[in-house]
């Protein structure tokens, strides 16, 4: 059985999701709650929040959150915000903005 949990349109860039995603990939939830409670980026704070989500929903389920692990992580890119900054003589540079789409999968280890 397995716990799903997505949250789109994070206003954080895919690559610096992704790092985070790499970090707890194949974890224990407490151990990847322990490590994102203490890695220093804001992207950590953001994939915590959605770890706490889908082990909600594995509670909901009827599943056993002592034996959960995180099975696997996708941060994909969403629609990219375009914002204009204004330059020297007149013209206009774009500033893209990029979002991302996170799902988290949580599933239950067998007991050997």
């Amino acid at each position: 059985m397995e716990a799903r949990t997505r949250a789109k349109y994070v206003r954080t860039a895919p690559r610096k999701m992704r790092l985070i995603g790499d970090m707890i990939r194949g974890k224990k939830v407490e151990d990847a709650t322990n490590l994102l409670r203490f890695t220093p980026k804001r992207a950590a704070r953001l994939v915590e929040k959605i770890l706490k989500t889908a082990v909600a929903n594995a509670e909901n389920s009827d599943m056993d959150t002592d034996n959960l692990f995180v099975s696997t992580v996708y941060i994909d890119q969403g629609p990219t915000l375009k914002r204009w900054r204004a330059r020297a003589m007149g013209r206009a540079v774009m500033i893209r903005r990029k979002t991302s789409h996170i799902t988290i999968v949580l599933k239950e280890r067998e007991e050997e």
